[in-house]
């Protein structure tokens, strides 16, 4: 194969390489208690 060929098949692979390499695992905190509570019914005319 000539240079150029195996040129853009390394930087293909390079970039391949480097894009799933790269990944960032997310992640979400979830809180067990409610951040705000509702108010207890009491009635209407209290």
């Amino acid at each position: 194969m000539s240079k150029s060929i195996k040129l853009f098949a390394m930087v293909g692979l390079l970039a391949v390489v480097a894009a799933c390499g790269s990944k960032e695992e997310e992640f979400v905190i979830v809180d067990p208690e409610p951040i705000s509570v509702e108010p207890a019914y009491t009635g209407k005319y209290k």
